[in-house]
């Protein structure tokens, strides 16, 4: 049996219905809050500043953008809403594209009901896009209200819609244009089956259009299902998610809104480097970074929580490993089918901070090899390899890196730029720290994009001297007491 993922045995074990609901298209980039940190703006002023980093921190002011399209009536807007409630702790916005109709003269009002609502040229979709451009940079824009009785909108109303964490842009034909198309991080299709919707249509347009059933049916006939031929199901191609039945699939609506969350959890960087994890925060992580970046803390106590930190990211960084599947027989008889993970696999540690993280790791893998590789550094641009001892067949392994810190990210590129030379593909590299600066992530990921991050938390910055702010000191001194 081919290995695979963790994460995609995850999702093939999930049971949902994969071939209507595409979540295999869901680990997309997302965006985040809406202002650079103070470290990022400082970054951003450096007269060393690369341009692809200044990009970086202005994708970091985006919110998250949905977009959700279907045929009328399929039932978008309960999509949305549910969306919403789930998301309650979060700031969400709805926008629809029925907002941007395009006012009708007063000669096509006499005769709206040979007007093709359904047709790309009935929106503005210059002003959408004008306002979702605003929104999606952080500021606030006034949406149109539009009368359907009258076909007209309010000149002198509209609504105010304030930059949030998640923008949800809703309406029949909001895939249409590439451009909008282009401002989405998840794009969903609702699917309903075409007799549902014309009966839900004749339902909304009769009690809140003031419509009678003949002309409802009419338009439908003559307008409406050949649209949906010619613009709107071709447009299904370019969603991320298609969700069968509408608000009534519970279940496909629970995974977008787990997705969403995720992605609006996780730290900038994460979004903008898909190989870069965070272990997920609880309380007992806090608190532990919180006993080991207290400066006053015994050595005995640094070591024990450390320790234990560490393990958490050597398990995080072990479930990235491939696998097969495996069955084993019970005691009671009974046959489990479970999985049985990779058995070429090395660790090597950064000396010497990075010794600090082999006990960890020996205790989640037992009689694992580890090397060592030692890099002279002074200041934040001297390097130079002392020394290095690795396993013989290193390159048909896959290699753990151990450093607990990852500050400028050179010491480490020099590290795995040798584990390169010794044959190790970049793909079969996961680095492990505990702490790690926005820097030095950029700089590994930027040089090795196939390689993967794992750490515990990611701080704000470096400071003058390329110490990690707010950091936690000299990691090797404090763990082997030689600090006092």
């Amino acid at each position: 049996m081919p290995e695979k993922s963790i994460e995609e045995a995850i999702e093939a074990a999930s049971g949902t219905h994969f071939s209507s609901l595409r979540l295999d298209s869901l680990c997309l980039s997302s965006s985040a809050p809406s202002s650079p940190s103070s470290a990022e703006a400082s970054l951003l002023r450096s007269p060393e500043c690369p341009s692809s980093i200044a990009a970086d921190a202005v994708s970091l002011k985006q919110p998250f953008f949905i977009g959700v399209c279907g045929g009328t009536a399929s039932g978008k807007t309960t999509v949305c809403d549910r969306i919403i409630q789930q998301l309650h702790d979060h700031r969400v916005v709805l926008v629809n594209q029925d907002s941007f109709y395009c006012g009708l003269t007063a000669e096509e009002s006499k005769h709206a009901q040979d007007y093709n609502f359904d047709h790309p040229d009935a929106f503005d979709t210059e002003q959408l896009l004008e306002c979702m451009k605003k929104l999606k940079s952080g500021y606030s824009v006034n949406v149109p209200i539009y009368d359907f009785k009258k076909h007209q909108r309010c000149p002198e109303n509209f609504r105010k819609v304030n930059a949030s964490d998640v923008i949800i842009l809703e309406g029949i034909l909001v895939f249409h244009d590439s451009r909008v198309r282009d401002l989405m991080n998840m794009k969903i299709f609702v699917d309903t089956d075409p007799d549902i919707r014309l009966a839900r249509r004749i339902k909304r347009d009769t009690i809140e259009r003031g419509r009678d059933v003949n002309s409802v049916l009419e338009q439908y006939g003559k307008f409406v299902k050949p649209s949906f031929d010619d613009f709107i199901l071709p447009s299904k191609k370019y969603a991320d998610v298609i969700i069968p039945r509408g608000g009534d699939n519970i279940v496909a609506i629970d995974l977008i809104v787990q997705h969403i969350r995720t992605k609006l959890g996780q730290h900038d960087l994460c979004k903008i480097y898909s190989n870069v994890f965070v272990i997920q925060s609880t309380f007992q992580i806090r608190g532990m970074h919180t006993l080991i970046r207290d400066r006053d803390i015994a050595t005995p106590d640094f070591v024990f929580y450390s320790d234990r930190l560490i393990r958490l990211v050597v398990e995080h960084g072990l479930g990235h490993l491939p696998f097969t599947e495996k069955q084993v027989l019970t005691p009671t008889g009974s046959t489990y089918t479970g999985v049985n993970f990779c058995k070429k696999l090395c660790g090597v540690s950064i000396v010497r901070s990075g010794e600090s993280m082999e006990n960890a790791l020996r205790a989640c893998c037992k009689g694992i090899k580890i090397g060592k590789i030692l890099i002279h550094r002074d200041g934040d641009n001297g390097k130079q390899l002392i020394y290095e001892k690795l396993p013989k067949d290193i390159h048909e392994r896959h290699v753990l890196l151990l450093d607990p810190v990852l500050a400028t990210g050179n010491s480490a590129n020099e590290a795995i730029e040798l584990l390169l030379q010794k044959g190790v593909p970049e793909k079969r590299i996961i680095f492990l720290n505990l702490i790690s600066a926005p820097e030095g992530i950029r700089c590994v990921c930027k040089r090795f994009p196939s390689l993967k991050i794992v750490t515990s938390e990611i701080d704000v910055s470096l400071n003058e001297d390329y110490r990690v702010i707010p950091g936690l000191g000299e990691f090797g001194d404090r763990y082997f007491g030689t600090d006092r």
